[in-house]
């Protein structure tokens, strides 16, 4: 019975348990870990705690001085050394002081040193938008933050100035605190310190005389000096006053009266007149500043007393500078002012960048014409405009090779105007008067900043594939997605000159790419902790396509648009580029870019108001060339290297894929160019490949039709046309028909007359192919000697054969004539005419003769060389021709029609616009009276006909 109790009892229990609420379950969790957590960030905000810096009193005057060294290791600038005045709390107007109250901490003087209320608000800014989104210090965090601590975003850090501000409170009155924090802070154009600001931009040495909107101006500033410098964004500055205005009326330190009236001030009217001189190497300090502040979570090299080792070239740096100014010794040549759209006089503004190609340090940065300070806008930074040509290589060529692997053979059809597809716009080539090349390598597309090709080139790559190339050497676009204008420069994106340089030196270095940098590292104060900011390279294309991108650039600089910029005896590679105005001619906008082994440099030029065009747009390439030349002096700069991955190779020009030349293709057709290996052609073009001769040519005389029937074999007559030309006694050679067929009837023959035929295969498809000429010779009888009959052919039937290698070559005094001949027992008979007349005929056993004495100017030679053997046997007469230098186109004397327009009475009409009363018409415009029609255009009132054994269609030449 006892054991049946307990185990009731233990059922109840169970039973009980099983009904206890789940949420209490929870929230007992909960509790649990609310608790550890409170535990745990109590003991990590404890550690936090102890381990902040102690409060030093002699931090907290005025900010740390900064140095900075250049790439030898020496100091080159101290900042925060000088322009510094101290004011006492009582010389500060309550003007200001309610200004900067307003604006910064409006509960300063109700609050221990850390807002509450504030931190709610930034509390849920940061949850709703990430942190940092929305700080929450007053003017004593900031005090504490600029006096003591890193400006990196860290909870430790926060809470170490929170704790620090608590205890900066209990030791100093807030007037002392307001005090410090204005004598710190830097208000730009290198003033620290509220007294030193209102001299260098009101020109007031006494702050009780400051008015109400430059108490506004100045409140405001130290929130962006830069951005909001008066003097050189005057109305970006007023929208911050405005705002600072419109703070003290919410806070009640003035009226809406006060306000709208402080409101109406003219800006630039308020400032000082003269303005400080430039400082020195400030476009590179710049840079400096905006390394340090997004490497080193917002550090301040003004204020923060580091120790910053930089890649500044000082001595490169000082020659940019004078190259940009208007001294009298500058060899570049600026234009005066022009009237920009609004009727203002402006001047040219200009920008450049030099980097190291193997590094990417920067060595020198002009930052605008005739110097800057502090906060000035950047034009060799800042800029983002539109950069022409200087893209091609970059969105379009570069991925074509990298990606398709192009050889800068590869052929592109420059045939414009190119549609842009879903618009009405078009892409031109500007070359000339509407002038488009057809068919052109990608060589010569970049050379001659082709547009069309390069749009073409860049569709057949792909956006995507193209974007993704650029992004990888540092380009940024506006948009998503680049546009087909992005090819030639001339979408909505832009680009700075460092962007430019930081791409195009990535093609110096072999394909290695990173970000341009300034600074290498930076020192920590005190602690002495050292932080390295040197980008890490890294591969972003092949070899073969950083190297053949740079072959092209250079005959770019050598050969086409970037002449300009080309220094003698330097390896050199780079791009024009320039940008058009719609409806205007001229560019707003000249850029070049360009490289050695050793510098990479890249110069804008244009104005501030974008629809003002250059006057001279070659300033951009004379600034390169200028600064490479004297960088370049005094050091060894190497060629590029080509790499292993990377063919030269001869191919025939015109040839669509490439082919590689025959042995008959003219050194004229020859380039060389560069293939990626194992993309390189294998065959061999046929377009100059010299056709095998004729053979068995035969020609006999018919007495019954008194026609002369010539005929030949082929062994392959496809796409084959034979060129019939026939020479009589001896005369000039000329065309009788061309033929598919391989036989011609020649009628109407001259009686007594010695024919020679020749016969020569040419291609249909390019008459460049043609082949050696056969020739053989046939005797008409004569009218008295009717049983005699003469005929002949190349292949003896009997006779011998006709010599071989004929050529003549002809000077002012003298003909030399040389031929080949097997038989050496053999005899020549040689006959020389001219216009078809005999004037000598000599027998020799030599393979040669000379020809001299009263030789013509201008006249052409025909010389017959017919091989005879000791039986008495004789081959066929071979001829060739020779025009003796010198004399005009003016007519014939005597017996001899000129050639072009001349006119003569003799045998023969000469050639052009010749005409003859003898008996052979020439060539071209010749005419002749007597029984041989000439060729082309020449006219003849004899009998000579060709008939082709086709049609048997007597046709009159």
């Amino acid at each position: 019975m006892a054991e049946k109790g307990q185990s009731r009892t233990a059922r109840r229990k169970q039973k009980k348990t099983s009904k206890k609420p789940i949420w209490k379950k929870i929230l007992l969790i909960a509790l649990i870990g609310m608790l550890a957590i409170g535990i745990g960030v109590g003991a990590l905000f404890t550690y936090y705690i102890s381990t902040a810096p102690e409060i030093d009193a002699s931090k907290l005057d005025s900010p740390y001085s900064s140095k900075i060294y250049d790439k030898d290791g020496d100091l080159f600038a101290d900042l925060g050394a000088t322009q510094r005045t101290k004011v006492e709390y009582s010389e500060l107007p309550d003007v200001l002081i309610d200004a900067v109250i307003a604006t910064e901490d409006s509960r300063f003087f109700e609050h221990p040193g850390v807002d509450i209320w504030r931190i709610g608000g930034a509390v849920i800014a940061n949850i709703t938008q990430g942190f940092g989104s929305e700080g929450a210090s007053t003017i004593t965090q900031q005090l504490v933050e600029k006096s003591f601590l890193s400006p990196e975003k860290k909870i430790s850090l926060k809470v170490q100035e929170m704790w620090l501000a608590l205890q900066l409170e209990q030791e100093y009155t807030k007037k002392q605190i307001l005090e410090m924090y204005l004598n710190k802070i830097y208000y730009g154009s290198g003033a620290y310190g509220v007294a030193k600001a209102a001299e260098v931009y009101f020109g007031k040495t006494d702050l009780s005389k400051l008015t109400l909107p430059e108490a506004a101006i100045l409140a405001g500033l130290p929130q962006r000096p830069s951005a909001y410098n008066p003097f050189k964004n005057p109305e970006l500055m007023k929208e911050r006053m405005n705002i600072v205005l419109s703070l003290m009326v919410q806070h009640g330190k003035i009226t809406e009266e006060q306000a709208a009236e402080a409101k109406k001030v003219d800006i630039p009217s308020l400032l000082s007149k003269s303005q400080e001189d430039p400082t020195p190497y400030e476009a590179f300090l710049q840079r400096v500043q905006k390394e340090v502040k997004q490497k080193l979570d917002g550090a301040d090299i003004y204020t923060d007393g580091l120790k910053i080792y930089t890649t500044i070239d000082t001595k490169a740096q000082e020659y940019v500078e004078f190259l940009l100014s208007n001294k009298e010794d500058n060899p570049i040549n600026y234009p005066g002012p022009v009237t920009d759209s609004k009727g203002n006089e402006v001047n040219m503004k200009a920008g450049m960048v030099v980097l190291d190609s193997k590094t990417g340090a920067i060595r020198a940065i002009g930052g605008d014409r005739n110097g800057m300070e502090s906060g000035d806008f950047n034009y060799a930074t800042d800029i983002s405009r539109q950069p022409g040509s200087t893209f091609k290589p970059v969105i379009a060529y570069g991925p074509a090779i990298e990606n398709q692997q192009w050889s800068t053979y590869h052929q592109l059809n420059d045939d414009g105007p190119y549609e842009i597809k879903g618009s009405d716009q078009k892409i031109h080539t500007w070359v000339g008067n509407g002038h488009y090349y057809g068919w052109v390598s990608m060589r010569f597309a970049l050379r001659e900043s082709l547009n069309v090709p390069a749009a073409k080139t860049l569709e057949e790559v792909g956006y995507g594939t193209a974007q993704k190339f650029a992004e990888s050497i540092g380009i940024t676009f506006n948009n998503d997605n680049i546009s087909l204008t992005d090819a030639i420069g001339g979408s909505s994106s832009g680009a700075s000159p460092m962007e430019l340089a930081g791409a195009y030196r990535a093609f110096a270095n072999e394909g290695i790419y990173n970000e341009p940098y300034a600074v290498t590292k930076v020192v920590f104060p005190d602690s002495g902790r050292e932080v390295n900011l040197k980008p890490e390279p890294e591969a972003v294309m092949s070899d073969y396509t950083a190297y053949m991108i740079t072959d092209m650039l250079k005959t770019a600089v050598n050969e086409g648009t970037g002449k300009a910029a080309d220094v003698p005896g330097l390896p050199l590679a780079g791009k024009t580029g320039t940008t058009n105005l719609e409806g205007k001619d001229g560019s707003p906008d000249s850029w070049f870019s360009g490289y050695t082994t050793n510098y990479t440099i890249s110069t804008w030029t244009g104005y501030d108001d974008q629809k003002v065009v250059l006057p001279d747009t070659k300033i951009a390439q004379d600034l390169f060339r200028y600064t490479m030349q004297e960088l370049s002096k005094d050091i060894e700069t190497p060629d590029f290297q080509k790499p292993d991955s990377v063919v030269e190779v001869a191919v025939e020009e015109g040839t669509k894929p490439a082919k590689l030349p025959s042995e008959n293709t003219p050194e004229s057709k020859i380039v060389t160019e560069l293939f990626v290996k194992g993309n390189v052609p294998s065959e061999t073009s046929e377009k100059y490949k010299q056709l095998d001769p004729v053979k068995d040519l035969k020609a006999e005389y018919n007495k019954d039709a008194n026609s002369i029937e010539v005929a030949w074999k082929y062994g392959s007559a496809e796409d084959i046309t034979f060129e019939v030309s026939a020479s009589v006694n001896g005369g000039q050679m000329q065309s009788l028909s061309s033929t598919n067929e391989t036989s011609l009837e020649i009628s109407n023959v001259e009686p007594g007359a010695e024919y020679e035929i020749q016969v020569v295969a040419v291609s249909e498809e390019t008459e460049a192919n043609a082949s050696e000429p056969v020739t053989t010779t046939v005797k008409v009888p004569g009218e008295n000697d009717e049983d005699e009959e003469n005929e002949g052919d190349g292949n003896g039937d009997g006779n011998l054969p006709p010599v071989g290698n004929l050529k003549a070559a002809a000077t002012e005094s003298k003909i030399d004539v040389s031929w080949s001949y097997d038989d050496q027992s053999a005899k020549y008979v040689v006959v020389v005419s001219r216009d078809g007349n005999k004037l000598k005929e000599q027998t020799v056993n030599t393979e040669g003769i000379v020809i001299e004495g009263n030789l013509e100017p201008g006249a052409t030679y025909t010389i017959t060389v017919t091989p005879t053997g000791q039986d008495g046997n004789t081959g066929p007469g071979k001829s060739t021709s020779a025009k003796v230098p010198g004399g005009g186109d003016t007519g014939g004397n005597d017996e001899d029609g000129g050639n072009g327009g001349g006119e003569g009475e003799g045998d023969t009409g000469g050639n052009g616009d010749g005409q003859g009363d003898g008996d052979t018409g020439g060539s071209g415009e010749g005419q002749g009276d007597s029984d041989t029609g000439g060729g082309g255009d020449g006219q003849s009132d004899g009998n000579a006909q060709s008939t082709n054994n086709t049609d048997n269609q007597n046709t009159e030449n």
